[in-house]
């Protein structure tokens, strides 16, 4: 009884420190890549071929297939990417994804203690917070061995149960019952990394005559092909809730899986021994590690050379799985494009925070052309937009707040990166402010409406002429924040005085009309905090323009994906 907990133990205690080590060499890889980062995903949007580049790039990166996959779904999902870009994607994935079992294979056992050591001393002593992240990738990549050591420790016994080599025997011997074990597997444990670094770390266990694998490759293989079904299972949980297309990225994503575990399954005997001609030579525990690295490499190889070219007939197969209808009606005060999924790719998250703001921008210029329209015409319609676009854009700003926050204390951020993000919310905080200066007007317009307040036609006349400038200004600044570019930063600063010099005269003329009698003196005081709100609106059209002559830059995060 002792030995089997010891056994599960410390199989699970294993997996436990090479899941921790991947994902914390994920977390560190992204920050040490920085801005290369940002230059693989700029092949999103390129052709097939480049696209399945990037997506095998990224999962280098990520170290993870199934967050590459996430991400495409997450960029459909928002309208960034189309479906036979996002299928390109998916597929380079599954190519990268290769890489960790193809490091796995190495035989590191002798110095998993000095990797470990040395990247903790990197980490301790270096002062720059790339070579921090360089040092801590070192570390978890030490730790990622450590766990497959442990298993591996804990497995050998194995090879002397009876029981054990019986019910593997079934296995290697079905199999159909290997692709099973092989998705359930991976169904668990959410990794087909992990899972696949089991299958290696196991097979490498030499059986009862002490010089054969307890599994054998013909054994290994369709539990191999079972974890590649298995991992689709993330992609499908990502897409709940998603949009039509994002849901038929995750299926093709199962089909391109599921198609090659039907082609190869029935290949298996002349696949191993091709994969033993091209593999280094050796007695079989050695070297069978290796075989079940390049099995999976020359087996995601092979799929995406049947899929590039045939990318049309994914689409259409996807599509007739799930056939165009009624969209659901989306919240309008709902994110448009943040995704929770993508937290943890900050460059990619930060793409769509940026679309988001950008979204919530918009929805504010909406309702400061509808104020501009009421001091032309009294149109309660015209009100109620205002407030509804307001409101809507208050909204999106406390999300995208959250998902900042999210961010900020998931620590995967760079300190670069923590910067431009926080410009980022300083933009979005006059945005929001503009808002709530427009819903301030719109309520004094409302008292007018209400409280019969007469102001004569000059007055609105002059305070149209100001919200048309504002309207202008507002649209410059953000273009300003959106392009890069500078050029309109002495204009919008002119225009600013124009608006402080027509005020000025709004007020001159208000006291003129109440001196001959025109207007009503206690009209003075509403009227002069409207003027005093309009001059605060021209304010914040200033602040967004001087972020942006500040180097607060949208384009940081947002160029690589536009189409």
């Amino acid at each position: 009884m002792k030995s089997t907990l010891d056994v599960i133990f410390g199989l699970l205690g294993g997996l436990a420190v090479f899941l921790f080590g991947m994902n914390m060499m994920s977390d560190c890889l992204q920050k040490a890549a920085g801005e290369k980062m940002k230059k693989i995903l700029a092949l999103l949007t390129k052709n097939p071929v480049l696209g399945v580049l990037a997506g095998a790039l990224t999962t280098a990166v990520l170290q993870s297939s199934s967050a590459t996959t996430v991400m495409a779904i997450g960029f459909v999902s928002a309208g960034l990417m189309n479906l036979p870009q996002a299928i390109s994607i998916i597929i380079g994935a599954n190519i990268g994804t290769t890489m960790t079992a193809q490091l796995i294979a190495f035989k590191l056992s002798d110095y998993i203690q000095i990797i470990i050591f040395f990247g903790f001393i990197i980490y301790f002593l270096a002062k720059s917070e790339r070579t921090k992240n360089i040092g801590q990738t070192i570390f978890a990549f030490g730790l990622l061995f450590l766990g497959i050591e442990t298993m591996g420790s804990v497995m050998k016994p194995l090879a002397s149960s009876a029981v054990f080599t019986n019910m593997i025997e079934q296995v290697a011997h079905i199999p159909v019952l290997g692709v099973a074990v092989g998705t359930l597997m991976t169904l668990v444990v959410q990794s087909s990394s992990a899972t696949i670094a089991v299958l290696q770390n196991f097979a490498s266990q030499a059986g009862p005559d002490g010089v054969t694998s307890m599994l054998g490759l013909t054994g290994a293989i369709p539990i191999l092909l079972g974890d590649n079904i298995g991992t689709t299972i993330t992609a499908l949980l990502a897409a709940i809730g998603q949009s039509r297309d994002a849901k038929r990225t995750a299926v093709a994503h199962c089909i391109f899986n599921i198609s090659g575990c039907l082609i190869f399954i029935w290949l298996i005997k002349p696949f191993a021994a091709l994969i033993q001609w091209i593999s280094p030579k050796g007695a079989e525990i050695d070297v069978i590690s290796r075989q079940i690295a390049n099995a999976h490499t020359i087996f995601n190889i092979t799929m995406t050379l049947i899929w590039i070219p045939l990318i049309w007939l994914m689409v259409k197969i996807v599509m007739r799985i799930i056939p165009d209808g009624k969209e659901a009606v989306l919240d309008p005060a709902a994110p448009a494009f943040l995704d929770d999924k993508l937290v943890r790719q900050p460059i990619a998250a930060m793409h769509l925070v940026v679309k988001e703001v950008v979204h919530c921008a918009d929805v504010v210029a909406e309702a400061l052309k509808s104020l501009a329209q009421m001091t032309e015409k009294e149109d309660k319609k015209l009100l109620n937009e205002v407030m509804v676009k307001v409101d809507i854009a208050h909204s999106l700003h406390n999300r995208i707040t959250e998902y900042l926050a999210d961010l900020f204390s998931g620590g995967v951020l760079t300190e670069e990166q923590a910067t431009q993000t926080a410009a980022v919310m300083y933009v979005m905080a006059d945005i929001d402010r503009m808002g709530t200066l427009c819903k301030s007007v719109g309520g004094s317009l409302q008292d007018k409406y209400d409280k019969k307040y007469n102001y004569s036609k000059d007055a609105m006349k002059d305070l149209g002429k100001s919200l048309h400038i504002i309207e202008d200004m507002y649209e410059q600044a953000m273009h300003m924040i959106t392009s890069g570019e500078n050029k309109e930063a002495e204009e919008v600063s002119t225009k600013k005085e124009k608006v402080l010099s027509l005020n000025l005269d709004l007020r001159k003329k208000h006291m003129n009309r109440v001196g001959k009698g025109k207007c009503d003196a206690k009209l003075t005081a509403p009227f002069n905090k409207l003027i005093h709100v309009v001059e605060r609106m021209s304010d914040s059209c200033a602040d967004i323009a001087d972020a942006a002559g500040g180097k607060v830059d949208f384009n940081y995060f947002s160029d690589y994906a536009e189409e």
